[in-house]
C-alpha cells in the first residue's frame, strides 16, 4: 500500500469518526468560510493550497478533517492535519496557510470557538488540576483523540437535524469543552478561563489593548493594571504571542484596518488616522510589509476575491 493511504487507513482506525466528518464537511463546506447554524461552528474548504495570510486568530478548537495546515507564530512553525488538533487559548496574530489540499482532496477543518466563561462554568465542576504549564504556551498542537473526535462529530451531526440544534448543540459543546479541559490542553484552558497564571495576565493585557487599540499604548500603565513589572509583562507577553506589547498593538491596527478597508469605500489616510496612527505614511508602510501590497491595491484585490 502506497504510504500516504497507509497513513489515512491508520488514522481512520484509530479515530474513526473522521470518515463521517469527512462525508459532513464535503455536504455543508461551501468553498472558503461557512458559518453554521450551530453556536461557535464554522467550517473551512479549499480546493488547492493557499498563499501565507496574516489573521488574528481567536480562542478557538481546530480539527483538520482532511488536508494539512502551516500556522506561523512569531518564529514557531505549526502544522496540523487529520491526526492533529490545533487549540489557541489567546488572541494572537498568525500567519495561515493551507499546505496539503487538492481539488479530488480539498482541506477540510471545523473550528469550535472557545468561551471563556463555559469554560469557568465547567471547572466548577472538576477536582482541582495542578498539572504545570509549559510557560506561557498559548497555542498548541497535540494528538487528536477519539472523545473528541466523537463529540466534534456529534456537534457537526446536528446540521443534518437543525431542530436540534437549540437543546442538543449546548450539550455537545459542554462534552467538547470537558475533553479539551481533560486533556493536554487543560492546563492552558484553566489559566485563561480564570484569568489566573502569568498567561492570564497576558490575556487581561491583550482585552486592553484590543479594546483601545486606536489609542497610545503606555507600557508602564499596562503593566501596572495586570499588576507585572515592565520586564516581566514584556518577558511574559512575548512569551505566549511572540511580539512585545506595541507590536502586538501594531497587528491589532494593522488587522482592523484591513476590514475597514474591505467593508468600506474610503481612502487609506482615513483609515490610518481612525485605527490610531498619526503618520499615513508609516501606515501604509507598515500595510505592505505584513500584507504584500499597498492599503488601496490591497482592499481592489480583495474586493475581487470576494466578488468572484
Amino acid at each position: 500500500m502506497h504510504a500516504g493511504l497507509a497513513k489515512v487507513a491508520a488514522m481512520q482506525n484509530d479515530l474513526p469518526a473522521l470518515s463521517p466528518l469527512r462525508a459532513l464537511l464535503l455536504r455543508h463546506a461551501a468553498e472558503g468560510i461557512t458559518e453554521t447554524a450551530v453556536p461557535g461552528l464554522r467550517l473551512y474548504r479549499s480546493g488547492a493550497t493557499t498563499t501565507p495570510v496574516p489573521v488574528v486568530y481567536e480562542p478557538m478548537l481546530c480539527v483538520v478533517v482532511q488536508g494539512r495546515k502551516r500556522v506561523i507564530l512569531g518564529e514557531r512553525v505549526h502544522y496540523y492535519d487529520a491526526a492533529h488538533c490545533l487549540v489557541v487559548s489567546l488572541e494572537l496574530p498568525v500567519v495561515g496557510a493551507v499546505c496539503e489540499a487538492s481539488q479530488q482532496a480539498p482541506y477540510l477543518a471545523l473550528s469550535v470557538a472557545l468561551d471563556r466563561a463555559e469554560l469557568a462554568s465547567l471547572l466548577l465542576q472538576l477536582p482541582p488540576d495542578r498539572t504545570p504549564v509549559p510557560a506561557n504556551v498559548a497555542l498548541e498542537v497535540s494528538t487528536m483523540s477519539a472523545p473528541l473526535a466523537d463529540a466534534s462529530l456529534r456537534l457537526v451531526q446536528l446540521l443534518e437535524s437543525p431542530r436540534d440544534i437549540a437543546v442538543l448543540a449546548p450539550l455537545v459543546r459542554r462534552e467538547l469543552l470537558y475533553r479539551l479541559l481533560m486533556g493536554p490542553q487543560g492546563p492552558m484552558l484553566r489559566q485563561i478561563a480564570h484569568g489566573e497564571g502569568r498567561l492570564g495576565q497576558v490575556q487581561q493585557a491583550i482585552a486592553w489593548i484590543r479594546e483601545h487599540y486606536d489609542e497610545p499604548l503606555r507600557v508602564e500603565a499596562l503593566a501596572t493594571q495586570v499588576a507585572l513589572s515592565n520586564s516581566s509583562l514584556h518577558r511574559h507577553f512575548k512569551a505566549a504571542t511572540q511580539l512585545s506589547p506595541l507590536q502586538y498593538q501594531k497587528q491589532v491596527r494593522l488587522q482592523q484596518a484591513r476590514e475597514r478597508l474591505m467593508a468600506e469605500q474610503t481612502d487609506a489616510a482615513s483609515v490610518a488616522y481612525a485605527v490610531g496612527y498619526e503618520s499615513a505614511s508609516q501606515f501604509s508602510r507598515e500595510f505592505k510589509r505584513l500584507f504584500g501590497h499597498p492599503p488601496a491595491e490591497a482592499a481592489k484585490r480583495w474586493r475581487q476575491e470576494v466578488a468572484v
